[in-house]
């Protein structure tokens, strides 16, 4: 007999905001007004745009604050802005001495998170901070590094937190403190659990059988947990063996099905929940293979990308319980994709905005426009029918709606 399913409401908002990574219920699913295909000869209306600091972390926007965490010299920052004209309304920030081993960007990687009038983030080297989204006052912190002693990893900390029932989890990535969850209110640890290394991916959560759980996408597969004790239900591994590999996409949930993907030859699995364990459907890594962007879902059809950013990916339409592909768009590049009721809207990383069918008869352009030059790899946010989008140094905003 099959177990009753239902994902949930993560972070309580109106149809308009997009209040954490992913937008209300962390599955990039975006409910608000129409958007439009018709743009004049430039694109899309600019509302706005300004130059911002440092960041790979993309905005997220409750009501008429937009709320957008960067690094300005050796700070990392977080502020509101009015969305209307990207005026800065508060600004919070505090030290940070990252350093990427690697050459790259060394601001803040996660999108902040915004319950109950506070707003989270989880800094490049793990700090986890609560300010007031009215006044942008501090509430707590905590270096989660320090705390769990943990190494540090490749690119700095980047999976947003999760906040349920009054809960902050994370994936902190150290010793018997590999997952841990804080009082949303004080900061206080409530429990820490496993050994697991972090990994890029956010949390999410999902009713199976009416029982809540969130789930977590860890550098060694996937850990579902009872988020009030922090006990391990069920454990996935599903990893590549290449020690520099990256886990970065949420999971998946739709219905009583958990689709994971990665990169570095692990591939993507399609799970069933049951209590007993987990069934595996089908996994591959010819199917949809994701370095770091989540896919979307859609009447049982998966729209993602497939492959390494590096060496060029294809865009796909992929049936969730097969993993049979439908169709692919071969050398399409790497970016994000949100599912907006029949369309999905595409971020390439070449700044180009792509809204196209979500239809598994194949790949069909209803519009396209250059937002932004240089490299667009934040996610952006989209709410209230306005796409707000950010490069290495500018943010901006976009009226998408029809008119």
């Amino acid at each position: 007999m099959k177990t009753f399913v239902a994902t949930f409401a993560l972070v309580v908002a109106s149809a308009g905001d997009w209040p954490q990574f992913l937008g209300p219920e962390r599955n990039g699913i975006y409910s608000g007004p129409a958007i439009g295909t018709e743009w004049p000869k430039g694109g899309p209306r600019r509302l706005w745009e300004k130059k911002i600091g440092q960041g790979f972390a993309g905005p997220a926007v409750v009501g008429q604050r937009l709320l957008l965490f960067h690094r300005v010299g050796g700070r990392e920052v977080l502020e509101a802005l009015d969305v209307s004209t990207g005026e800065s309304l508060w600004r919070h920030d505090y030290e940070t001495t990252y350093r990427d081993d690697f050459g790259f960007d060394e601001g803040p990687r996660s999108v902040p998170v915004v319950a109950e009038a506070v707003v989270y983030t989880f800094g490049a080297e793990g700090v986890l901070s609560a300010v007031a989204l009215e006044t942008g006052k501090p509430l707590w912190s905590v270096a989660t590094a320090e705390r769990f002693k943990v190494p540090k990893n490749f690119f700095g900390a980047a999976g947003s937190p999760l906040v349920l029932d009054g809960r902050v989890l994370v994936n902190a990535g150290g010793k018997e403190a590999g997952l841990a969850a804080f009082d949303a209110k004080t900061g206080t640890v409530l429990w820490t659990a496993t050994d697991d290394e972090a990994s890029y991916s956010s949390p999410t959560a999902a009713t199976f059988g009416g029982e809540r759980f969130a789930l977590f996408y860890t550098r060694s597969g996937l850990e579902i947990v009872d988020p009030v004790k922090g006990t391990v239900k069920q454990h996935f591994s599903w990893r590549s063996r290449s020690r520099a590999s990256v886990n970065a996409a949420v999971p998946l949930v739709v219905g009583d099905v958990v689709f994971l993907s990665a990169s570095y030859g692990t591939g993507a699995a399609a799970l069933r929940f049951q209590p007993s364990g987990l069934t595996k459907l089908w996994s591959s890594d010819e199917a949809l293979s994701s370095h770091y962007a989540t896919a979307v879902h859609r009447d049982q059809v998966l729209y993602g990308f497939h492959g390494r950013q590096e060496y060029g990916q294809s865009f796909r339409a992929v049936e969730l319980l097969t993993g049979k592909v439908l169709w692919s768009e071969e050398g399409f590049g790497a970016g994000t994709v949100t599912l907006a009721l029949d369309k999905l809207v595409i971020v390439r990383e070449s700044g180009e905005l792509v809204v196209a069918d979500a239809s598994p008869r194949g790949f069909r352009v209803l519009a396209r426009a250059r937002l932004l030059s240089g490299t667009v790899r934040a996610y952006p946010a989209l709410a209230d029918g306005v796409i707000y989008i950010r490069n290495e140094k500018t943010f901006a905003a976009f009226d998408l709606r029809t008119h």
